[in-house]
């Protein structure tokens, strides 16, 4: 999806943080101290949102011992004619946190400022500046006098700090990113990425399916051979609608086994989601190839809008799962895969942009399916998934949304997919709106390192690839 497109759909869902009457959310005591008119050393910006669904968001925290009446007190981003008024009759509790969501009266950029200051409009009483969107928040660890850090979003609770807030971190790689294609080869709408050996599949959200090859060593043009000159087009089933393909993976039989993809919607009827796995069988030469099995997911998950469903795929084998204890989220109990009858052999992940949730699925030979786990990524959204079997770990991916951050996750003591890293983009890479990441296999590794690629939908500067490294 491109950016245009993700910042409009994103605005139009909004998740309004107002829960009782008023602009703010409070959480405090019940049985308060009297307020008092200013208390300016006990209020502190905590947290800050400035991409996805709550973005443009600002939380205070009350480090005091007496609730602290902040009416009239102003908000501003780093233009003093930009101005936010705290509602009449709002009050901080002790511990108590407040979430505002400024978006009517200014937005919050990628190098910006929040600022606090009494009803006077000049008094500061807090400030908080960055250089980089959030990821998905800039948060206090620890609440109201620690530093800023990348966490999840907890607007009006406390901020995800120690073990349940991972912070960010450098790329575990090389900081150098280079492009990996001719220039203009393959245009925008290049999304999901996967790579089998010396074989890269690419799916393009305008209905197409890439199978590319190397040009040279470090990086990828389309196979010529085979009908793939072009990409190729991809149906439904029966051959009709176009499938705004996001994603693609493999399971354990290769592209051998069917080339499976994570759709969002029928662009021919691009208003509907249309929450979807497709297996395509790519062994012909048709330029046109209709999907041999579809399992349509919508029904069994939260409504998102049409253009902000399915981004990853990635499919991690029942072997693996089952030596990790995975717990089946279905049953509650370790996962038995002899329980599914006839199925791929291991369990298909899906990322959804609007939500950052990561599904996990058994999709059952006669296309029934069963939902056996349900993660938050802690980001805003999930643009890309991918399983990387040397390490064990699951890599979910954002764009430019959370200023291209990475996070893996691995299966924890009590059988869930928890985050256990959280890593910036490298420093060498621009802010692309990269929608694709396919990481090479241990067979690549070359002096303590190995290559990895991203996909930019947006074909930033001519450029659909690019490549980077890292550690083995």
């Amino acid at each position: 999806m491109t950016e245009s497109r993700a910042r409009r759909w994103r605005r139009s869902l909004r998740v309004l943080l107002v829960a009782v009457a008023g602009p703010t959310l409070v959480v405090g005591a019940l049985a308060a101290a009297p307020a008092r008119a200013a208390a300016a050393d006990d209020i502190r910006i905590n947290e800050v949102v400035t991409t996805g669904s709550v973005n443009d968001s600002v939380e205070l925290y009350n480090q005091g011992t007496a609730t602290v009446d902040i009416s009239g007190w102003i908000l501003k981003d780093d233009n003093d004619s930009s101005k936010y008024a705290i509602a009449s009759g709002t009050t901080l509790a002790p511990g108590g946190f407040a979430a505002f969501d400024v978006h009517s009266s200014f937005g919050l950029g990628s190098d910006d400022e929040a600022r606090l200051y009494l009803a006077d409009g000049t008094t500061l009483v807090d400030s908080f500046g960055w250089t980089q969107h959030s990821g998905p928040s800039w948060s206090r660890c620890p609440d109201g006098s620690g530093s800023f850090g990348q966490a999840a979003v907890t607007l009006g609770a406390a901020n995800a700090c120690g073990s349940g807030g991972v912070q960010a971190t450098a790329w575990p790689g090389g900081s150098s990113v280079a492009t990996a294609d001719t220039k203009n080869a393959f245009g925008s709408d290049m999304s999901g990425l996967y790579q089998e050996g010396s074989v890269m599949w690419a799916a393009q959200n305008s209905g197409r399916l890439w199978r590319l090859v190397p040009n040279g060593s470090t990086a990828w043009k389309a196979d010529t051979a085979g009908g793939w000159t072009s990409g190729k087009t991809l149906r439904f089933p029966g051959g009709s609608g176009t499938p705004d393909d996001e994603g693609v993976t493999l399971t354990g039989a290769g592209s051998a086994g069917g080339v499976y993809v994570s759709s969002e919607r029928n662009a021919d009827s691009s208003g509907t989601s249309r929450l979807s796995v497709l297996k395509y069988d790519v062994s012909g030469t048709a330029t046109t190839i209709s999907a041999s099995a579809e399992w349509n997911l919508t029904a069994d998950l939260p409504a998102v809008g049409a253009n902000l469903g399915l981004e990853g795929i990635t499919w991690v084998p029942d072997a693996t799962l089952t030596a990790a204890g995975f717990e089946d989220a279905s049953t509650g109990t370790a996962y038995d895969p002899n329980g599914y009858g006839s199925h791929t052999g291991g369990v298909f992940f899906v990322g959804v942009e609007g939500t950052g949730m990561i599904y996990g699925y058994v999709l059952q030979d006669g296309g029934t399916f069963t939902r056996v786990a349900s993660v938050s990524s802690g980001m805003a959204g999930v643009m890309e998934l991918q399983w990387e079997p040397q390490a064990s770990r699951l890599w979910a991916v954002c764009d430019d949304t959370c200023s291209g951050q990475h996070r893996t996750l691995g299966i924890n003591a009590s059988g869930v997919f928890a985050t256990t890293a959280v890593h910036n983009r490298p420093t060498g890479m621009d802010d692309f709106n990269n929608e694709g990441f396919a990481v090479s296999g241990s067979d690549a590794c070359s002096g303590g390192t190995k290559p990895v690629w991203w996909s930019d939908d947006s074909n930033d500067n001519g450029h659909a690839l690019r490549r980077g490294t890292l550690t083995c």
